[in-house]
This record gives C-alpha cells, sequence and structure tokens, in this order.
C-alpha cells in the first residue's frame, strides 16, 4: 500500500515540476516574506504546511495543534480557535534565516481540491450563509455593479449574490473588490513552482493521503485525520454532482473563461478539464 502511495506522490510532483518548467519563468526568484505568508509552523514534527482554504484546511490546522502539543485530540478544537486563536505560527513570522532553515530541513505539504469544486464550495460557504464580512465587503460590491435593478434592500445588505453574478465578479479585470484566498489560484497561494513542496495531497483521496502524510512524518499511532465537516455540518459537502448544478446556470463562454481562470491549476495538479 505505502508503495503505490509514494509512487502517487512521485507521479503529482513530477507534473507539478513540469508544468512549473514549462510556464514559470520565476524558478531564481527570491523567496519573500509574501511567499509564504499562508504557511503554517508546526516545530516539533518540522512540518510547513500551506494552507489552501476549502480543502481541509480546518482540520489540517487541528491535526497540527494535536502534533505541536496545543490539544491532546482533534474532536476537542472549536472552528473559532483554529481560525481565530492564532496557536500556530506562519512562516512569514520568521526572519529571514529562519525562513529559509524551515524550508530547507522541514517537511513542506499542501493539499488541494478540484478547482471549480473548491470554488462552489466557497460560494456556498461565503454567500449563501449568513456572514458578517463577505456579505458587506463582497456582496454589496457584486450586486451594486452586476445586478441590474437591484432593490434597496440587496444593496444594503450584500446577501443573496447568485452564483452567476459571483462569477461575472471573478473574471472581471476591474472586479470591484480585490481577490479572496477562498478562490483564489493554489498558484498564487502556496507558490508550487518557488517552494519546493515534498508532498501534495488531494482532498478527492483525503483520507488516505492525509494518513499516509502522518505516516511519514512519524505521527503519533492514535493521531489520524478528522473526518468532519467543519462549518454547515447538516449540509451536504460540495460534491462533483453539485458543482455542475452550479455550472449549469453559466453560459459555455462563462464556464470556459472560469476553466481558463483556473488553468494553472488544473494542469499543475493534473485534473481533467470538467
Amino acid at each position: 500500500k505505502w508503495k503505490s502511495l509514494y509512487e502517487i506522490q512521485r507521479e503529482r510532483k513530477r507534473v507539478m515540476r513540469e508544468t512549473c518548467s514549462k510556464y514559470k519563468s520565476n524558478n531564481r526568484r527570491i523567496i519573500t516574506p509574501y511567499h509564504v505568508s499562508r504557511i503554517f509552523v508546526e516545530d516539533k514534527y518540522r512540518v510547513l504546511y500551506c494552507e489552501v482554504p476549502k480543502a481541509g484546511c480546518s482540520n489540517w490546522k487541528r491535526v497540527l495543534m494535536v502534533l505541536n502539543g496545543l490539544a491532546s485530540s482533534t474532536k476537542d478544537i472549536q472552528h473559532n480557535t483554529v481560525h481565530y486563536g492564532n496557536y500556530l505560527k506562519r512562516l512569514d513570522g520568521f526572519d529571514h534565516k529562519g525562513i529559509y532553515h524551515r524550508l530547507n530541513t522541514y517537511t513542506k505539504m499542501l493539499f488541494i481540491r478540484e478547482p471549480f469544486e473548491k470554488l462552489v464550495s466557497a460560494f456556498r460557504d461565503k454567500f449563501e450563509h449568513p456572514n458578517n464580512y463577505y456579505h458587506p465587503v463582497f456582496g454589496k460590491a457584486i450586486i451594486s455593479r452586476y445586478r441590474v435593478n437591484a432593490t434597496k434592500e440587496a444593496l444594503r445588505t450584500g446577501s443573496g449574490v447568485q452564483f452567476k453574478e459571483f462569477i461575472q465578479y471573478l473574471l472581471d479585470v476591474h472586479r470591484p473588490v480585490g481577490m479572496d484566498i477562498h478562490w483564489d489560484h493554489v498558484n498564487r497561494l502556496c507558490s508550487p513552482c518557488l517552494i519546493d513542496y515534498d508532498f501534495v495531497g488531494k482532498f478527492e483521496s483525503m483520507e488516505e493521503d492525509a494518513n499516509f502524510f502522518l505516516h511519514l512524518i512519524g505521527a503519533p499511532q492514535n493521531l489520524t485525520f478528522p473526518k468532519f465537516k467543519d462549518r454547515h455540518s447538516n449540509e451536504e459537502r460540495t460534491t462533483p454532482k453539485i458543482t455542475q448544478q452550479y455550472f449549469a446556470q453559466l453560459s459555455p463562454a462563462q464556464r470556459q473563461r472560469s476553466y481558463d481562470f483556473y488553468y494553472m491549476d488544473y494542469l499543475m495538479f493534473n485534473y481533467s478539464k470538467p
């Protein structure tokens, strides 16, 4: 079993490196704190984890907290503790020497997810539920720019953004509000052409990949990757079928442009075109 998982890792890294050498000229660029700002540090087991939202990041942070001795079990850690507790250090918090030392000696890993599925998951989480950040900041701007005859109420609250409107915002080169980590490219979040990741896991094979990774770093035997869904736990996870239902609301041109938008992620992580 381990042998086939080693093979899978080798293949994923090969595809990633080949894509980088073909498309990216920045292989020799200096790594700055900005490039490592999404990387979490676990010093005890010497792990660097690049956070990709909507690809199991809450549960990965729980695992890192347990590895670090900050909690005895992943079950005990609340969502807000994970994301707002500041228990885990980020790599950009170290000086130049500390950053390079860890990049050169720690096990660097990231977990990714099919780009459209990740996008729909983010949309459902941020726009289909009450949210006191995404509705006023993104929702208002999106509705006022892309909705014809928007009601006063919609403009006031920013609630009720439709998937089609969200995609218009995403593909607009003159976006009314900036980018957000929940729908940015993995390429931009984790700089895989600049940082040579040792392990590339996929959300689609999360349990197997995660437990293989824990085996590789010598984690305690009783620590396994948690299966629970962190937010809106009564709701079905975003599946390929659900993703398809959302993308069916778009025109063929919008679907193609969305694919072009995530083209590097599709290529680099070997996902087939939907």
